[in-house]
């Protein structure tokens, strides 16, 4: 995938990060979820990573309380830095001190109430102006076996390019895992692109339109900030996103890309602790030793089970 040039490049990212994280408790009750870590990086650093590389230079994270930690982690701690330097630890000084790079701003905004994504970017709009965005949710977290694809964002930007349109990142999900997302009607453009006829937010399997499920990285224009305004709460007294791309689908057309890549639902326990594993098998210090491990515990497991299957 080309680069995209600076003149091009879509220069704000909406970090919607102000849920409960209910599935996680009791480790959530004081911690935001987005602080878990993978390995040796929390959720949200991937996430900013990620736009980071995609040439994002505005970081809007849209929190609640008990989410300070979140602004903590982006900041600097100069004693820790002045501890690691008289330690002669540089190789840990490297890995703190350019978390956000000088030339990228962060900013914190408060959601008041609980009222669902769809929220959570309209109060980011004064940040937002006229100018199209991606939006990111760190519970997805995606590793990309192919860097010649670029990263989501980077895919999303190369549809926009196409076809100067919003973008949402699809995935093809089990039939009877349909109701857990917004799922899309497609009209197939290409193998892995197409324009979106409609959404329904979290059908029954007899209802879905298809097993496209919209994930959690978005490209928008702005005029999705007038079709926020104008929707009113739907289910669980939020207002979803998806009732408002509905909204904007009577207005401009909108593009769903399957994007390349390996996700990680790391809002679900089994889908966080699969992708601890595959990012410790990728780690460089750690793969190989870590790999051993799983292998003397995998025979191990046979061996138990081979005994228990003889009656020994």
């Amino acid at each position: 995938m080309k680069p995209i040039k600076k003149k091009d490049r879509i220069r704000t990212a909406v970090f919607p990060v102000a849920g409960l994280g209910t599935r996680f408790l009791p480790a959530t009750k004081a911690s935001p979820k987005e602080m878990l870590p993978v390995v040796d990086k929390p959720l949200i650093q991937y996430a900013v990573e990620e736009a980071l590389e995609a040439g994002v230079e505005t970081l809007v994270f849209v929190t609640s309380r008990n989410k300070r930690a979140i602004e903590d982690h982006f900041d600097r701690v100069h004693e820790l830095e002045s501890e690691l330097r008289l330690r002669e630890k540089q190789s840990l000084l490297n890995k703190i001190i350019n978390i956000v790079p000088e030339h990228a701003t962060t900013v914190y905004l408060r959601q008041p109430a609980a009222l669902g994504l769809g929220h959570a970017v309209l109060c980011a709009a004064s940040i937002l102006g006229n100018s199209p965005f991606y939006v990111i949710l760190a519970d997805d977290l995606i590793q990309y076996p192919n860097p010649q694809s670029g990263n989501v964002l980077e895919q999303l930007h190369a549809v926009y390019e196409a076809h100067a349109a919003s973008v949402v990142a699809l995935e093809r999900v089990p039939v009877d895992h349909v109701s857990r997302y917004g799922i899309v009607k497609p009209e197939p453009v290409s193998p892995r692109l197409f324009r979106i006829e409609s959404f329904v937010e979290k059908p029954e399997i007899a209802e879905a339109p298809s097993d496209l499920a919209v994930i959690g990285r978005y490209l928008l224009t702005p005029e999705i900030l007038n079709c926020l305004r104008e929707t009113e709460q739907g289910r669980g007294g939020e207002i979803q996103l998806t009732d408002a791309l509905s909204r904007l689908l009577t207005l401009e057309p909108v593009y769903g890309c399957a994007f390349e890549g390996i996700r990680y639902d790391c809002g679900d326990k089994l889908g966080y602790l699969q992708a601890c594993v595959e990012y410790a098998l990728r780690h460089p210090d750690l793969s190989a030793d870590f790999a051993d491990y799983l292998m003397s515990r995998v025979r191990r497991l046979q061996e138990t089970q081979r005994k228990s299957g003889s009656g020994a």
